[in-house]
């Protein structure tokens, strides 16, 4: 019976932390531009709570990857 209400417990408890709380590594930022996105514009809104926060550094490094892959425009002249 204990094992059984300790499992319940833990199967309720383990939902409380879910999907919110998932920390994305670079390259999947990079796969999914509209999580990059979302990830930044969250970070820039609240930079005093969330900045020094994983999912904000990854997403910083994973716009600075994609910055550098960009092909540079010439100037015309």
């Amino acid at each position: 019976m204990k094992l059984l209400l300790l499992g319940i417990f833990t199967l309720t408890l383990s939902a409380c932390f879910g999907q919110g709380d998932r920390i994305y590594t670079v390259d999947e930022l990079m796969a999914d531009e509209a999580l990059l996105a979302k990830i930044i514009s969250e970070c820039r809104n609240n930079p005093g709570a969330l900045r020094q926060t994983p999912n904000c550094q990854n997403a910083e490094a994973a716009e600075w990857r994609i910055r550098l892959r960009l092909p540079r425009k010439s100037s015309g002249g």
